[in-house]
């Protein structure tokens, strides 16, 4: 099931998720369906408050992001009850998007590496670090977990410019080739 992209101006969007247990409903159904609905978007990495579901799951493949790299062709991995237990590194920019901010494409300024923690489709624990754009893309569907978009990470002059655009992805006002949806209060 492809399910809408929740965008911009959705109070999902700014909870803190909840964790989960291996005996959340339709569990393997729900990860198949983030899947799906993150290919279907077009996206690199899809978190489940952006289906509507406050919980702390999110899925990526990098595939897309660099053919000629192999190291970004095979790192698809879904990420449950995940905690980044350290950032560190050199601080780089990079120009980020995301599916619940469409058509707005920011440089943000991330750590270089991090080290996460978190539970596979098959329950299997993971502690294990990541640089370059597998750290970048994993803190950006980690932040969606704290209710945090990359937006925040901007200078307020920034986001001020972005505000007429803001304000009509709020209102569903925004031409995309997926699904979206605005959620209110």
């Amino acid at each position: 099931m492809v399910y809408p992209i929740v965008v911009y101006g959705s109070p999902v969007l700014r909870k803190v998720a909840g964790k989960i247990d291996k005996d959340y409903p339709n569990l393997q159904k729900f990860i198949a369906d983030m899947w799906e609905t993150m290919y279907k978007s077009d996206g690199v990495g899809l978190a489940a408050p952006q289906i509507g579901k406050s919980v702390r799951m999110f899925v990526i493949d990098t595939a897309e992001l660099d053919e000629k790299n192999p190291d970004l062709q095979n790192f698809k991995k879904t990420f449950i009850n995940p905690e980044i237990i350290n950032r560190e590194g050199e601080i780089t920019t990079y120009n980020e998007g995301c599916l619940s901010l469409p058509k707005i494409h920011e440089d943000v300024n991330r750590e270089s590496k991090v080290r996460i923690q978190y539970y596979d489709e098959n329950w299997q624990f993971h502690d294990e670090e990541y640089d370059g754009v597998k750290a970048r893309v994993i803190q950006h569907e980690y932040d969606h977990l704290q209710g945090i978009l990359f937006i925040d990470h901007l200078s307020p002059l920034r986001k001020k410019l972005l505000k007429g655009k803001l304000n009509d992805i709020t209102k569903g006002k925004v031409d995309v080739d997926y699904k979206i949806k605005v959620l209110k209060n």
